[in-house]
């Protein structure tokens, strides 16, 4: 690969680590008695510090969101779509920050990480976080920072929840608020299929209860089943006929439960590669955040009460063909903002590539995002001050 970068790339980055020596009480009861988030930024924090932008990440994404950790990668981070120089999040313009959730396995604290009690790795002992627990570190994060408003907090999927959640926990710590490709809560189809994914690992015989990490191995098995069923779902019907339809890999049916079929190759790459790259006990704790996260629970079930201390400007985006979380799913969350007179625009993007419809260079969404990224105002003055 050239050692030159695409111009509207932010080119060559590098994580950073902040350390949290203060315990961290968390949702379900129990206490992280230090941790560390690690975190990329890209664009300069100007003076008068108000141009930072918060990215918060899916389920299996980290914080590697943009540009290149070397000139070897062959991969920039996911949302190189979006962020960049001239890119809807402009990097020219703005202070990006992307931090890896606690629980992670890409250097933030996670069943990875050294258990300070036992000086091994936590594993199955590390406990269970919430959407709520993630934005209290990011809050954390942000003081550290220097930040005390983000312009923007930014994410898709996963992510959008967690914006979601920052608007409800700290309304004046945001002036705009980006939902995109999300929803207020599960549906019971999708706690379903976090249900099978999660069988799929627990009852593969290397899972050891969790405790892969002391007999030197990992469930791969389950972890690969876990991933495809996961790109099922990502993908839409129309998506996976375009690019697989039924083709053979061969001109003839082989009578095997071998692969015979693109899509069964294409399915069995992206497991095989997810292998290695994800630790297992992250994978169940995401996804059973992702099942708890639902914030008008503690409202009596009533979204708009949720969301009636809220200040930002809303921004929610969907796709339609987004299956898994579908336009009326974002419909409910302008609803119930429009039941509290909140400032919201809603744009429901017509393509045909599914929930991932969100990390891809579509150009209705490209315009529309920039759009809305046009209405963030900031101080003339993009000076560094670090």
């Amino acid at each position: 690969m050239p050692n030159t970068f695409p111009a509207d790339s932010v080119g060559l980055v590098k994580p950073s680590i902040a350390h949290f020596d203060q315990p961290l009480p968390l949702e379900c009861g129990k206490t992280l008695p230090s941790y560390e988030l690690i975190y990329e930024t890209y664009g300069m924090l100007n003076t008068n510090r108000d141009n930072a932008i918060l990215i918060c990440h899916a389920l299996s994404s980290d914080h590697h969101a943009a540009g290149y950790h070397c000139a070897e990668d062959k991969k920039p981070g996911w949302w190189e779509t979006c962020i960049g120089p001239g890119k809807p999040i402009d990097t020219n313009k703005f202070f990006v920050v992307c931090s890896n959730n606690i629980g992670g396995c890409k250097g933030s604290t996670g069943p990875v990480s050294n258990n300070p009690k036992t000086n091994k790795p936590y594993g199955p002992d590390f406990p269970f976080v919430t959407v709520k627990d993630w934005v209290k570190t990011q809050v954390q994060l942000a003081d550290q920072l220097g930040i005390g408003c983000w312009q923007a907090v930014i994410g898709g999927s996963l992510g959008g929840m967690q914006a979601m959640q920052w608007s409800i926990d700290y309304p004046e710590r945001l002036k705009h608020c980006f939902i995109i490709a999300a929803a207020p809560h599960l549906s019971a189809q999708n706690i379903a299929f976090n249900e099978v994914a999660r069988r799929a690992i627990i009852t593969d015989p290397d899972f050891h209860e969790g405790d892969y990490y002391s007999h030197n191995t990992e469930p791969a098995r389950g972890l690969m089943l876990a991933r495809m069923l996961g790109h099922i779902t990502y993908l839409s019907n129309d998506a996976m006929l375009a690019k697989f339809g039924r083709v053979l890999k061969e001109k003839n049916y082989q009578f095997s439960y071998d692969v015979e079929f693109e899509v069964e190759s294409y399915l069995r790459y992206q497991g095989e590669k997810f292998v290695g790259q994800f630790d297992a006990n992250t994978y169940l704790l995401m996804t059973r955040a992702l099942d708890y996260f639902d914030p008008a629970q503690e409202y009596n079930n009533n979204l708009s009460a949720a969301l009636s201390m809220t200040k930002a400007r809303f921004h929610i985006i969907s796709f339609t063909s987004d299956w898994r979380f579908s336009p009326a799913r974002s419909r409910e969350i302008v609803k119930a903002l429009l039941d509290n007179n909140r400032d919201v625009s809603y744009a429901e993007i017509t393509a045909n590539q599914g929930h991932d419809a969100f990390l891809m260079d579509i150009p209705h969404y490209m315009d529309v995002f920039r759009a809305n990224m046009s209405q963030l105002k900031i101080s003339g003055n993009h000076d560094a001050t670090a």
